[in-house]
């Protein structure tokens, strides 16, 4: 999928979005911002549901404003709100979705099987759609998006109401569709621990604006700071510390405990510079004992608030200028 200046609005409201540049690449890629911020748009004009945007949009190299029936032959889109079809079945609406594109009748039922299957919908296959349960909806609008067998699905808000268990093992099935099934996956969500655990890169929209990419290997690697563990002179350990030109942030005792109590601590020491070398001479100067010594990993929570936070201070900074 590829976006150039990508721009939408509705009405004299502000953008939905505005000059929108990206590339999704193979994988699972989170499309993340909060609510309002864009992602549904961005999908739909995508898709060519939407049509009156500025800009590019293609997937798999087609055009989204001339080729839209030839994307939705390829792709595959689960929206965020229901698509039941009244007074159906899950097979016989998985089915008829399926003959939609062409399929005969009968292979369109095997695949409408496979998919339910699949979603794990096996023992509702013929229960009416209007008796399933959310987390079953869920299933079914998966199972409806994948009858195809498209090489690209977009994903709006696929575990939105689902209970703990349900969502764990729906985001396996999106993991298994990528590792397993090769499948592209595009997955707009406001849920950041659940992307964190399945995505391999992250798009961040904020206010119809794209406000950062990365991929999410890339945060156990950026952080240039070090957890440490362990027990003695503390006051003399980040004195050391310092003499390296090693900064410290204080981090909270476990339990409540006031570490002059236990004798313990716990410390970020931020600027790593001399790696973990210089950090273990320092305990040694110090006569501390380190129990553990550990990379900290940014959480995707963390980059997020501080893209977002960015946005936000530029906004308002420029909104103070005479």
């Amino acid at each position: 999928m590829s976006v150039e200046h990508l721009s939408k609005s509705y009405g004299r409201r502000p953008p939905a979005l505005s000059d929108v540049g990206l590339e999704v690449g193979p994988g699972i890629t989170g499309l993340l911002g909060p609510n309002g911020a864009g992602k549904s748009t961005l999908i739909q004009c995508v898709l060519g549901l939407l049509r009156d945007f500025t800009g590019e949009a293609t997937v798999l190299g087609l055009d989204a404003r001339h080729d839209r029936l030839a994307i939705r032959r390829r792709v595959g889109y689960m929206p965020e709100v229901d698509a039941l079809l009244p007074r159906m079945s899950g097979v016989t609406s998985a089915r008829y979705l399926a003959e939609l594109t062409g399929m005969s009748r009968r292979h369109a039922l095997r695949r409408a099987h496979e998919c339910l299957h699949y979603t794990g919908l096996t023992e509702a296959l013929y229960r009416p759609c209007e008796e399933y349960s959310t987390g079953m909806r869920q299933r079914l609008k998966l199972a409806q998006a994948l009858v195809h067998d498209p090489e690209v699905l977009f994903l709006d808000e696929p575990v939105s109401g689902m209970d703990p268990a349900g969502r764990d093992e729906f985001l396996g099935l999106i993991r298994s569709l990528a590792r397993d099934h090769g499948k592209h996956v595009v997955w707009s969500s406001h849920m950041l621990p659940d992307v964190q655990k399945v995505a391999d890169a992250v798009l961040v929209l904020d206010r119809g604006r794209l406000r950062g990419s990365f991929r999410l290997e890339d945060l156990a690697g950026a952080s240039d700071r070090l957890r440490v563990e362990g027990t003695g002179d503390v006051e003399g350990f980040h004195r050391e510390l310092a003499r390296r030109g090693l900064s410290v942030e204080a981090a909270a005792p476990a339990s409540g405990v006031p570490e002059t109590e236990v004798g313990r601590f716990v410390r970020i020491v931020g600027g790593v510079e001399g790696g973990p070398g210089s950090v273990l001479a320092a305990a040694l100067a110090s006569d501390v004992r380190v129990r553990s010594l550990s990379p900290v990993v940014e959480r995707l929570e963390d980059v997020f608030d501080r893209l977002i936070g960015v946005a936000h201070g530029s906004a308002a900074a420029a909104a103070d200028r005479p």
